[in-house]
């Protein structure tokens, strides 16, 4: 505490025994004066026709000068700061920082001192007496400065941790399933100062040390079972250059944007992307993945039991050949399908000569026959060789 009691305790001692008890009448007309001044030269305080507030303000004033008083006549009384820990929480609750409650007391202490001078002839004071008067005044006032500051402080991080559980209340409400009613959320949503958006986008996390460095009107669990965000419209202006900022160093996944019913569903695919990306089938690293860029293997994965039959019905033919060989041609199928018919393209695509393209496919046309003419074989095949082709990628070491 910048006032220490110690230091106020000297002054104190020094100052002539029955000085408190000459200067108490004075309080009512000291406080009228210290309240106009404050009044006069505060806006944030200047309430003429508020009579409580009036009130208020003329207990704190004359609690501090009485409280200043018993400290002269009694250094020895134990210093209760509680009262105005009490007004810190004040200033807290009314939204103002801590900028007029200090001008007001520095206001104060100068009505304070410049009543003492003219008066201290008449009272005895020496000049010494006097200006260790006007020391302990200013050593008292960095003490309910100090006792405000904690309240404030106090209150701010009450008010803060309020609003932290209901921004993590909103957000269970917004990823529940069935979805909570509309009027719930938007009730809550006004509680916790979060503007209700037209979409969002969920973001699954992996769980790590530390918070993303992002603005708060996102939505953060960390402390979920699968950390997670719920960002509010995430395709508007700047919103993707402030994700991929955010998230910078983060292994995430960015759902779809979808109304906000439809937030848990977002969620749920970056769920989906983020475990593929852990696997290798979809690109992982340090920053976000983004589901919209990767919905047809997010698509084929979504049931991988039944990719698995499809793929034991379309490959059947290359079953019989050594693995090798089944990977060529595989490889090859799924290029010919993706680019076009010509040995050309196919052969640029795979960096190997044309005629070798040429002569996988003759075999492929040898172990599928017409079944290649069919777009419906066709269309299946290239479903069931993209999965493989992630799966084998995934399953390479990194």
């Amino acid at each position: 505490m910048k006032g220490d009691l110690g230091d106020a305790r000297r002054l104190w001692d020094s100052v002539p025994s029955g000085i408190a008890h000459a200067l108490r009448p004075g309080i009512a007309k000291v406080s009228d004066e210290v309240i106009v001044e404050i009044q006069t030269r505060i806006p944030e305080y200047a309430r003429p026709s508020d009579e409580i507030y009036i009130k208020v303000v003329r207990l704190a004033v004359e609690e501090a000068i009485g409280r200043f008083l018993d400290r002269i006549e009694d250094p020895d009384a134990p210093w209760d700061p509680e009262p105005f820990r009490m007004i810190g929480r004040g200033e807290a609750a009314e939204g103002r920082n801590l900028e007029p409650l200090q001008t007001a007391m520095r206001l104060g202490a100068r009505v304070g001192w410049r009543r003492l001078t003219e008066i201290a002839g008449p009272l005895g004071l020496s000049p010494q007496s006097l200006y260790d008067l006007g020391e302990a005044i200013f050593v008292y006032l960095d003490q309910l400065a100090d006792a405000a500051a904690e309240g404030f402080d106090e209150a701010r991080a009450h008010a803060a941790g309020e609003m932290e559980r209901r921004r993590h209340r909103l957000l269970d409400l917004l990823l529940s399933q069935p979805p909570a009613a509309a009027e719930a959320i938007s009730d809550l949503a006004k509680a916790a100062g979060w503007r209700l958006p037209r979409t969002v986008a969920g973001v699954a996390l992996d769980d790590q040390n530390g918070t993303p460095s992002l603005p708060p009107d996102i939505l953060v669990g960390l402390e979920r079972p699968q950390p997670c965000l719920l960002v509010p419209d995430p395709n508007g202006p700047g919103q993707p250059q402030m994700l991929d900022k955010g998230l910078r160093g983060w292994r995430a996944a960015i759902g779809p944007a979808v109304p906000l019913e439809r937030a848990a569903t977002s969620l749920r695919w970056a769920t989906e992307a983020l475990e593929l990306a852990r696997r290798g089938v979809l690109p992982g690293g340090r920053g976000p993945l983004r589901c919209s860029d990767h919905m047809a293997t997010l698509i084929v994965f979504k049931d991988e039991e039944l990719v698995g039959a499809l793929a034991a019905s379309r490959l059947a033919p290359l079953a019989h050949l050594r693995p090798s060989q089944q990977d060529r041609l595989a490889e090859t199928l799924l290029a010919w399908l993706r680019y076009g018919r010509g040995a050309g393209e196919v052969a640029a695509r795979l960096h190997v000569h044309p005629q070798t393209v040429r002569y996988r496919l003759r075999q492929l046309e040898e172990l599928y026959g017409e079944q290649l003419g069919d777009p419906d074989i066709r269309f299946e095949l290239e479903i069931v060789l993209r999965a493989r082709q992630a799966a084998r990628e995934g399953a390479r070491p990194s």
